[in-house]
């Protein structure tokens, strides 16, 4: 996952609202889900760093939903924390035994739930990083989650943010539509390769009043890459 934000999966609005407090004033983006339906198209939106996971959710509960996640190929190794009143021993194992990396009991402090996820972060390998990426006159700062052409800001959408930033970590190469949506929104997510051509539209607008579209070129037949050279 390359992005600072955080999933989280729970039903209860006022849960789920004093969870978001606590990410953003720990420094995290954060985005969030009311059942696994709406969690699927989140995860394939945001691509986050780690899921909060709510147990108890309706449909589909947060266990099986755990399940499924663990045998995507892409999301096999997303941090998961399991988020439940459940404080028996036996719903502990059950949790760790389907593949979460941790279990917060409910009611938690927000001390608590940070320290458990910058754990969890720190363990699996996905803290985030200082990374600054510059091509050109166009910057990208991964960490700060902002991208500028010399020292105007330009304002992206997640998903528009995660594609820059895998062309700008990519230079110079070409790119089909399906290995973008493979490694920009993974390969469990089952979605038209076409949806490519409205996310590279959309970023070249972004770009287009800084003279950076052009960095983004269209390879016929092949795909996209970006470069600096015409």
């Amino acid at each position: 996952m390359n992005s600072n934000i955080i999933l989280v999966v729970e039903d209860e609005p006022s849960v789920r609202d004093m969870i978001g407090l606590t990410l953003e004033q720990a420094g995290y983006e954060w985005t969030s889900a009311g059942d696994v339906s709406e969690a699927r198209a989140k995860l394939a939106d945001y691509a986050p760093s780690l899921v909060l996971l709510d147990w108890m959710l309706p449909g589909i509960s947060g266990l099986d939903y755990a399940r499924e996640l663990r045998r995507g190929e892409a999301t096999r190794e997303l941090p998961l924390i399991l988020l439940t009143a459940r404080d028996a021993e036996d719903d502990k194992i059950r949790g760790l035994d389907v593949g979460a990396d941790d279990y917060v009991t409910k009611p938690f402090s927000p001390r608590e739930l940070m320290a458990r996820i910058k754990a969890v972060l720190r363990r699996t390998g996905h803290a985030s990083e200082d990374e600054l990426i510059t091509q050109g006159d166009l910057s990208l700062d991964t960490a700060a989650h902002r991208v500028s052409a010399g020292e105007h800001k330009i304002s992206l959408g997640p998903t528009e943010f995660r594609l820059l930033h895998f062309f700008m970590s990519h230079p110079d190469r070409v790119f089909s539509r399906d290995q973008l949506l493979d490694r920009v929104w993974g390969s469990n997510v089952y979605i038209d390769d076409r949806t490519v051509d409205v996310h590279v539209r959309r970023l070249r607008k972004a770009l287009s009043p800084h003279g950076c579209d052009r960095l983004i070129q269209t390879v016929r037949g092949a795909g996209y890459r970006f470069s600096e050279q015409e």
